[in-house]
C-alpha cells in the first residue's frame, strides 16, 4: 500500500479538467483505489474507465460567453481583421455547444449574423455615380469577399455543417446559406441585378465588336450568377434574344455587302468566336442555345440566297477550299444539306447540258465531259467528305443531261474510243491508256442509247483491225471485257467473234503461202487476205471496181484454195478497206507507200502514162466519184504528194490533170497515205445512224410479239408499260404506237372490236 500515496497526484491531474469542464470527485476517487489495487496486485490486471454516472454539466455562461467569442470571431472575418482568437479553439467551442444541443441556436444566430452583415452590403450599390464597369468590378468584389468570408465562417463551424444541419434535410448547409443571403439581399434586388446583367452585356457586345474587354471578370459574374442560381432566368433569355437581334441584323447587312467566300468565312469566324465564349466565360448550358442562334440568322435565314449567289462560281473556278467551308457551314443547319444537293445536282445539270446539246462543241464533247467528271469527282472527295447522297445524285444529273440529246453523245464516245486505241496515239502509256478507258466507261454507263455506241465501236473497230491501225491488241481485248462486264455477253458476242476470225485468218494465210510455194507460177504479189463473217462485222455495200489482171488472178487463186478446205461456202470480195504496200521509183530513188486500195490502182495507172484527166482515171478504175475524188485529194493534195493536180487547188473538180511527181521528195523511205480509209465519211456515219435505228424496229416488234404471244389479249398502257421495262434503249410513245400498227396490218395482233384500246394476240 505504501504506492498509493505517490500515484494519486498524477491521476487526478488527469481526470480533474477536460476542456474546461471539471468531473465529479467521486470519480476521481474511485480511479485512484482502483489504481492502487493494480500496483498491489499484479501486472495482469487491466485499468478499466467507466463512463460517467451523470453527464457533466456546462458552466454558467458557458453558452452565452462562448457565442460571444464565435460572434467576435465572424465579425472579424467579415471586416476582414484579425481574430482573437485560435481557430482550433474556436471549432473546440462549436463542437462542444453542438454537444450539448445548443445547435439550432447556434445556426439561427450564426444565420442572423451572416444576413446583417450581407443586409449592410446593399448600400454600397446605390450610388448612381457608378459607372458600368466600375459597378461591376464593385459587385464582383463584393461576390469574392463574401466566398471567401463564408469559406473561413464555415470552417470554423464545420462540426454544426456535418452534424445539426447535415441530419435537418429542411437546413440549408451553412454554404447554401451564404449563397441564399447573397441572393435574397443583393441580386435580387431590381436595381443591383438590372444594372449588373446590363453591364454583362455591354461587355460581351463590346467584345463582339472588336473590343478587348476583362474576361475574367465577366468569367466570375457569369458564375456568381450560376453559382445563385438565377443565370438562366436573368441573364440568359435576354443575353439570347440581344444575340438573336444582333446576328438578324449582321446577317441582313453583310449577305448584301459581301460576296459568298467572305460571308462564310465571317460566319465560320463568328461560330468559333461564341464557341469560344461558352469555354471561357458563359455557362456550358448556353452552348446549344447560342450556337443555334448564330447558325439560325446568319445561315438559316439566307440558305438559298447564299447558294443562288455564289455556289456556281465556287464551282467554276473549283474553290475547294471555300467549297469545303460552304458543306461544313451547311451541313450543321436543318434542311442546310439538302438545299445545297438541289443546286449541287442543278448545277451539274446546267454546266452538262452546254457540253452536250451545243453541236459546235462535239469535237470536244467527250474530253469535256471526263475533265468535268474529274472535277466533280475532286469535289465530292475533298470538300464534301465523299458523302453517298452526292455522290448518287450527281450520277443521276450526269444520266439526266447526257441524255438530252440522243444518240450522240454515245457516237463519240466510241469515236473518242476508237482515237485512243488507234495506232500512232502516243500520248499515252499502257497504264494512263487504261485508266483513260476506264473513265470513258464511267461516262458511258450513263447513256441510254448503248446500242448506238455498239454500232459505231464496230465500225471504228472493224477499220483498225482490217487496216491495221490497231495500238495493241492487249488494250483491244481489255476494252473488250469492260464493255462485256458493263453490258453482258450478248452484246460483246459479236465483237469477239471479230478477233476470232482475224485470229483464223492469220491462220488461213499461212496454210496459204504454203500453197502458193507449190504452184508452178507463184507470182511476184504477196496476197493477205482476212476472212470475215458477215453475221459479225458491220454491213459493208459491195463495190465493184476494175482490178489489175494479176490482181484478179490472185483473188481466183484464193478462192480454188479456200473454197477446197470450205465447201459450200460464198466469198464476196470487200475491197473498200483493202490496202497494199507500193514499191516506187523517183529521181531520188526508191520508195515505199502504204496506200488504200483505191489510192493502188489510181498510182498503178501511171505505169502506162504519166498523166490523166479525172474522167480517164474513173472510167479505168471504176472507183465510185466521191470516193475517187477523196482518193485523188489525198494522193495530190496531201503532205505526201506523189501527184500533181492542174490547175492547183483543194478540190478536186471535174476535168482536174493529174501528173506524175517525178521529182517526189521525202525523208522517210517507208510513207503512209492510206490514213484517208480510217477518215468516216457523212455517208457512213448517216448509214451506221440509219442502221441502228432499222435494229431498234426490229427489237421493238420482236418485243411486242413476245409479250402478246405470253399474255395473248392486253390493253395498250399495260404494253408500252411492259415494252419499256424489256428495251434498253431510249424510245418515244409515238415510235412504240407505230410499231403496233405495223404489226396489226402484218396480222401479228388485232384491236379489240369493242374497246379500240385492247390487243389480242393472232395465233
Amino acid at each position: 500500500m505504501a504506492a498509493e500515496p505517490q500515484k494519486k497526484p498524477h491521476l487526478s491531474a488527469l481526470v480533474g479538467h477536460t476542456n474546461g469542464l471539471t468531473k465529479p470527485a467521486s470519480l476521481a476517487a474511485a480511479a485512484g483505489a482502483r489504481a492502487g489495487g493494480a500496483a498491489a496486485a499484479a501486472t495482469s490486471k487491466k485499468l478499466v474507465i467507466k463512463n460517467f454516472r451523470e453527464r457533466p454539466k456546462l458552466p454558467d455562461n458557458y453558452t452565452q460567453d462562448t457565442w460571444q467569442k464565435l460572434d467576435e470571431a465572424v465579425r472579424a472575418i467579415q471586416s476582414s481583421t484579425s481574430i482573437k482568437y485560435n481557430l482550433e479553439e474556436l471549432y473546440q467551442a462549436v463542437e462542444n455547444l453542438c454537444s450539448y444541443k445548443v445547435s439550432p441556436t447556434l445556426y439561427k444566430q450564426l444565420r442572423q449574423v451572416c444576413e446583417d452583415h450581407v443586409k449592410a452590403q446593399i448600400l454600397q450599390f446605390r450610388e448612381d455615380s457608378l459607372d458600368s464597369l466600375l459597378f461591376l468590378k464593385k459587385v464582383n468584389k463584393c461576390w469574392q469577399d463574401h466566398c471567401r468570408q463564408m469559406i473561413m465562417i464555415r470552417s470554423i463551424f464545420l462540426f454544426l455543417d456535418r452534424t445539426y444541419v447535415l441530419q435537418n434535410s429542411l437546413l440549408p448547409s451553412i454554404w447554401d446559406m451564404g449563397l441564399e443571403l447573397f441572393r435574397k439581399h443583393i441580386i435580387s434586388d431590381k436595381l443591383v441585378q438590372n444594372k449588373t446583367i446590363d453591364g454583362i452585356l455591354l461587355l460581351i457586345e463590346r467584345e463582339r465588336n472588336g473590343e478587348t474587354v476583362d474576361r475574367s471578370l465577366l468569367r466570375s459574374l457569369l458564375s456568381m450568377l450560376s453559382d445563385l442560381q438565377v443565370y438562366k432566368e436573368s441573364f440568359e433569355q435576354k443575353f439570347l434574344e440581344e444575340t438573336n437581334c444582333l446576328y438578324a441584323a449582321e446577317g441582313q447587312r453583310l449577305m448584301q455587302e459581301r460576296e459568298v467566300p467572305e460571308y462564310l468565312h465571317h460566319v465560320n469566324k463568328r461560330l468559333e468566336e461564341e464557341g469560344d465564349r461558352v469555354i471561357t466565360y458563359l455557362d456550358h448550358s448556353t452552348q446549344k442555345l447560342l450556337i443555334a442562334c448564330v447558325e439560325k440568322q446568319l445561315l438559316g435565314e439566307h440558305l438559298t440566297a447564299i447558294l443562288q449567289k455564289g455556289l456556281d462560281n465556287l464551282l467554276d473556278e473549283n474553290r475547294i477550299s471555300d467549297l469545303t467551308q460552304t458543306y461544313q457551314l451547311f451541313s450543321r443547319v436543318k434542311g442546310g444539306q439538302q438545299i445545297l444537293l438541289q443546286n449541287w445536282s442543278e448545277y451539274i445539270k446546267n454546266f452538262g447540258t452546254t457540253i452536250v446539246v451545243n453541236p459546235e462543241k462535239d469535237k470536244d464533247m467527250v474530253q469535256e465531259l471526263l475533265d468535268f467528271k474529274d472535277k466533280v469527282d475532286h469535289i465530292i472527295e475533298a470538300c464534301f467528305q465523299k458523302n453517298e447522297k452526292f455522290i448518287n445524285l450527281m450520277k443521276e444529273s450526269f444520266e439526266t443531261f447526257i441524255n438530252k440529246r440522243p444518240n450522240k453523245p454515245a457516237e463519240l464516245i466510241a469515236k473518242h474510243v476508237d482515237s485512243k486505241l488507234r495506232a500512232g496515239n502516243k500520248e499515252a502509256t499502257d497504264e494512263e491508256l487504261e485508266r483513260i478507258l476506264d473513265k470513258i466507261m464511267i461516262i458511258f454507263r450513263f447513256i441510254h442509247g448503248k446500242d448506238v455506241f455498239e454500232a459505231f465501236y464496230k465500225k471504228d473497230l472493224a477499220k483498225r483491225l482490217l487496216v491495221g491501225k490497231s495500238a495493241s491488241v492487249d488494250a483491244e481485248k481489255s476494252m473488250l471485257s469492260k464493255l462485256k462486264h458493263e453490258c453482258g455477253a450478248a452484246f460483246t458476242s459479236k465483237l469477239e467473234g471479230m478477233f476470232k476470225d482475224m485470229e483464223l485468218s492469220k491462220d488461213v494465210m499461212i496454210q496459204f503461202k504454203q500453197y502458193m510455194q507449190n504452184q508452178s507460177d507463184p507470182g511476184n504479189i504477196d496476197l493477205t487476205v482476212n476472212i470475215l463473217t458477215m453475221g459479225y462485222w458491220p454491213t459493208y455495200t459491195p463495190v465493184e471496181i476494175h482490178l489489175t489482171p494479176e490482181m484478179v488472178k490472185l483473188q481466183e487463186v484464193f478462192k480454188t484454195f479456200y473454197l477446197g478446205k470450205h465447201s459450200g461456202r460464198k466469198l464476196q470480195w470487200q475491197t473498200t478497206l483493202g490496202h497494199a504496200v507500193l514499191k516506187a521509183e523517183f529521181k531520188e530513188g526508191k520508195k515505199e507507200f502504204h496506200v488504200s486500195l483505191f489510192q493502188t490502182l489510181v498510182l498503178l495507172m501511171f505505169n502506162e502514162g504519166d498523166e490523166f484527166i479525172f474522167e480517164e482515171i474513173k472510167m479505168a478504175t471504176g472507183v465510185e466519184d466521191n470516193e475517187l475524188r477523196r482518193t485523188l485529194q489525198s494522193l495530190a493534195c496531201g503532205k505526201a504528194r506523189v501527184l500533181i493536180k492542174n490547175p492547183k487547188g483543194k478540190d478536186v473538180e471535174d476535168g482536174d490533170k493529174f501528173i506524175f511527181n517525178g521529182d517526189f521528195k521525202h525523208k522517210l523511205f517507208r510513207i503512209k497515205i492510206n490514213q484517208i480509209q480510217m477518215k468516216e465519211t457523212v455517208e457512213e456515219q448517216v448509214s451506221t445512224t440509219e442502221r441502228v435505228f432499222q435494229d431498234r424496229q426490229y427489237q421493238i416488234d420482236a418485243a411486242i410479239v413476245r409479250i402478246m404471244k405470253m399474255r395473248k389479249t392486253l390493253c395498250h398502257n399495260l404494253l408500252v408499260s411492259e415494252l419499256y421495262n424489256q428495251l434498253k434503249f431510249p424510245v418515244k410513245p409515238g415510235d412504240l404506237k407505230k410499231r403496233i400498227e405495223s404489226l396489226i396490218d402484218r396480222d401479228y395482233m388485232e384491236r379489240d372490236k369493242d374497246n379500240p384500246n385492247q390487243y389480242h394476240y393472232v395465233a
